[in-house]
């Protein structure tokens, strides 16, 4: 298996802020006897989509390992510390990270396999508390509260967790544990290796932040760390001296809610203060569903455009059906050239779940945007979501397009049957077996998954 980048299982207990991070002054709290440990714990896989590549290609074991598009538009997903020892990290462009990183070696990315070995460490997660909340394929909130009495201390919850993902899995992950779920992701930060030119740090694997030293080790962290800070609320924050966490929280409230907006300044105050009252919440249901795909180069032509949204309204279609619900409200996404931002939205008085009816509401959409000097990214997505199939329509969009063409309604009643044949094909005979002609290629049909290109291109 891949190199195990976390050290031996060792955990820290903090009462200090990282080493990274300036220390800015804490007051603390005093905890009496009999107060309950922090039962929140926060689990990071590490390096996750690189670190499977590597499981399943051990020859790649201490290269520099890029998932992502390996395109001029392509973003890094995931990569080795092996690339981030060279500066590279997620979500940078990958002409940067080829760059920073010659020897790099890009994988497209095989995201049906990342969900299989998901639904496997989900699967340890569960056994430990039914309290879980997924975030991503690769790290997941738990409440052990209700666990204690039987596991024991969350300290010792975690390490066993920690070994057992290794043990199954052949993986590693990161824990970090404290009252609430921000300090629990900050912890588990602190407890994953570091890269550098001279070789992996290890990290913790495990840290533990005590109630009473919680504003310290917060207090140290760039403002940045904190949920809600983005670069334009960065910027507007460094304004006002405020480089830490702890700046913040000398900071204010009034000041804060003029500078931001209300709702945002009593956020961050809150936050500033080691105030996340945010509960775990498991199984949360998803409110959309969507497939989006970069283009290698900018596309014009309206018939082509067409193509594509059909293509993915099928691919939304399917991914509705196999998650067992509807949708009422259709949306249309594109990025043009000069990277500007527009979306398009259709509710319908019923859901809806064929690629039929789907495809004509987004070709409707899409319709009604101008391509300007090209489209750079496109697409559809499907939210107002219901369980169950969608029951039959009675809202009619008309396009003006061509006024012989079907509503949605009798595309949606129309294509219930031939639908319920192409599932039924793809479940004996797997998805590539059949498919719509927008779905037709060179090598066979091809049905893309939510996830097939959400990197960018390849070239």
């Amino acid at each position: 298996g891949p190199a195990r980048p976390s050290g031996a299982g060792h955990r820290r207990r903090v009462g200090a802020p990282v080493p990274s991070t300036p220390r800015a002054s804490a007051v603390s709290h005093s905890v009496g006897d009999g107060v309950p440990p922090p039962s929140i714990l926060h689990v990071d896989m590490d390096a996750f989509f690189a670190s499977v590549e590597v499981l399943d290609d051990p020859s790649l074991a201490g290269l520099p390992v890029i998932v992502g598009g390996a395109g001029a538009r392509g973003v890094v997903a995931s990569c080795t510390y092996e690339a981030r020892a060279f500066g590279v990290h997620s979500a940078m462009p990958s002409v940067r990270a080829r760059q920073l990183c010659p020897e790099a070696i890009f994988l497209p990315g095989r995201h049906g396999r990342y969900a299989e070995i998901s639904a496997d460490l989900h699967g340890i997660l569960a056994d430990i508390t039914p309290v879980v909340e997924p975030i991503g394929l690769d790290e997941a909130f738990l409440n052990v509260a209700g666990a204690i009495r039987m596991l024991g201390h969350p300290e010792k919850i975690a390490r066993g967790l920690r070994d057992r993902v290794r043990t199954d899995l052949s993986l590693d992950c990161a824990v970090g544990i404290g009252r609430s779920k921000m300090i629990a992701k900050l912890a588990s930060r602190a407890a994953k290796p570091r890269a550098s030119r001279a070789g992996l740090i290890p990290g913790p694997g495990v840290v533990l932040v005590e109630p009473e030293v919680e504003l310290a080790f917060l207090h140290g962290h760039k403002v940045e760390a904190l949920w809600g800070v983005g670069p334009a609320t960065a910027k507007r924050l460094h304004e006002l001296g405020v480089r830490t966490v702890g700046d913040l929280a000398a900071v204010p409230g009034e000041t804060l809610m003029r500078r931001l907006g209300k709702a945002s300044g009593l956020h961050l105050s809150a936050l500033a203060h080691g105030e996340d009252l945010s509960p775990v919440t498991p199984n949360r249901a998803a409110k959309s569903i969507g497939h989006e795909e970069t283009f290698s180069q900018d596309v014009l032509d309206p018939a082509q455009l067409e193509r594509h949204v059909l293509r993915m309204a099928e691919s939304v279609a399917t991914m509705l059906r196999g998650s067992s619900t509807a949708a009422r409200t259709v949306t249309v996404k594109v990025k043009f050239s000069d990277l500007s931002l527009q979306t398009r939205s259709s509710t319908l008085a019923q859901a809806i779940t064929t690629g039929g009816a789907i495809g004509h509401v987004a070709a409707s959409l899409l319709a009604g945007i101008d391509p300007g000097e090209g489209i750079r990214l496109l697409g559809v997505s499907a939210s107002g979501l219901v369980a169950g199939g969608g029951d039959q329509l009675s809202f009619d969009l008309g396009d003006g397009r061509d006024e012989g063409t079907q509503s949605a309604t009798s595309l949606e009643q129309s294509w219930q049957d031939a639908t319920a044949a192409v599932d039924a094909i793809r479940d004996k005979f797997g998805r590539s077996a059949v498919g719509a002609a927008s779905m037709v290629t060179d090598d066979g049909v091809q049905v893309p998954a939510r996830r097939d290109a959400p990197w960018g291109p390849a070239q």
